[in-house]
């Protein structure tokens, strides 16, 4: 089938949000090229359990294709429009399963040498629609904070390296009660601007809620982690290939793992589904779940805390071995945690009135932070006392 032939009935199974948002579209949808269009649908499918930044994404990219004249987008999609597909491609049931023709595709497109150019094309697209779509305006400035070190009690690390070029080095910082101001900093910010996934807390270790913000803790997912692994574990000793058990991690659904089908539980499973080595070390899964929930909910705080990982085995070793149980590596995962602090902050520059958010990251129990806001000097050191509570005063 090719998108001119589409009729409202390929979208019967979609959720009713999507399958509504799609026939609204249809028309067109059908003047989209067979290389573009199920990668499109691919995002609408899920669009009822997305996160309302994603929605209003999602709206305004529908809004922004239906605005061009018949020439624009033809123009737009010229370069999507001169793949070479096969007839394989064009029979699936890239309409109800878009996902499934979405790895079909990427596969065809590197044996045939064709990535680069789709690459590029998506690439000049993607631009096209930020430059179009509306800037979002936070209610109040962004706020990210990341807690590295737990569990460290001597370190000789030269920590922030790669933030202190853009923020202010404290060197005495108070460190008793920091993690209770940092918690209550994150529920007053939540309680004045309560916006719909606008504040999240994510906990490498147990983890304890945070009023008002979305909460994702390693400790309280470990039986959803486990059950993964557990398929994961079966599915390698029957000899499924690397393409097969991506295919059953993408499908798998949150009730499979026992949870339900809120945005929140499909964000956390896909956490494990998604990412790699989040199933194994607590730090690439504070790091991955920080840059995912800034990506796609484009919250107004984030509070991250790194815990200690593990010490390093293979990733195979320990999915293979699940009753492995490698020692913590407190110091190991400082130096993740404070790699991982650099990358939160990168990723919250990508994020719009990215010139007046504000970070934070500290090194628990200890005397060291760093924080990055517009009113501090880029690579300045203050050498005063002083406490979390004031120093977020000073953001």
């Amino acid at each position: 089938m090719l998108p001119n032939q589409l009729s409202a009935d390929q979208f019967r199974s979609y959720p009713s949000e999507a399958r509504q948002l799609a026939t609204g579209n249809l028309e067109l949808l059908r003047q989209l090229p067979l290389g573009f269009v199920p990668l499109l649908l691919q995002e609408l499918i899920a669009y009822d359990w997305r996160f309302p930044a994603e929605q209003r994404e999602l709206n305004a990219q529908f809004k922004y294709l239906s605005s061009l004249s018949g020439g624009q987008l033809r123009q737009l999609m010229a370069p999507f429009e001169q793949l070479r597909l096969t007839g394989d491609l064009e029979r699936l049931d890239w309409a109800g399963s878009p996902g499934q023709f979405s790895e079909r595709l990427t596969a065809h497109l590197w044996t045939t040498r064709q990535i680069e150019g789709f690459r590029t094309a998506a690439e000049g697209y993607i631009e096209k629609i930020r430059v179009a779509m509306p800037k979002d305006v936070p209610p109040v400035p962004r706020l990210g904070i990341v807690a590295i070190g737990q569990g460290v009690k001597q370190n000789r690390y030269p920590l922030f390296r790669r933030l202190r070029p853009h923020g202010v080095y404290y060197a005495h910082v108070e460190p008793r009660g920091g993690w209770q101001i940092l918690r209550e900093a994150v529920a007053a910010r939540a309680a004045a601007h309560p916006v719909p996934y606008g504040h999240w807390y994510i906990d490498g270790g147990a983890g304890d809620a945070a009023p008002g913000a979305a909460c994702v803790s390693w400790g309280a997912l470990e039986p959803v982690r486990a059950m993964l692994l557990e398929r994961v574990r079966k599915a390698m000793q029957a000899g499924i290939g690397s393409e097969a058990l991506r295919t059953m991690l993408a499908q798998t659904d949150p009730g499979d793992l026992g949870l339900g089908g809120t945005a929140l539980d499909r964000f956390r499973v896909s956490l494990f589904t998604e990412g790699s080595g989040t199933q194994i070390y607590s730090t690439t899964f504070v790091q991955w779940a920080a840059r995912e929930a800034l990506r796609r909910a484009q919250p107004v705080t984030l509070l991250a805390r790194f815990a200690p990982r593990v010490r390093e085995m293979s990733l195979g070793d320990l999915v293979t071995n699940p009753h492995a149980q490698p020692p913590p590596d407190p110091e190991g995962a400082l130096i993740d945690a404070d790699m991982g602090a650099y990358y939160t902050w990168l990723s919250l520059q990508r994020l719009s009135a990215a010139d007046q958010s504000r970070f934070l990251v500290w090194f628990e129990e200890h005397g060291e932070a760093l924080a990055i806001a517009p009113a501090l000097k880029a690579g300045g050191v203050c050498d005063d006392r002083i406490d979390l509570h004031e120093l977020l005063t000073r953001l």
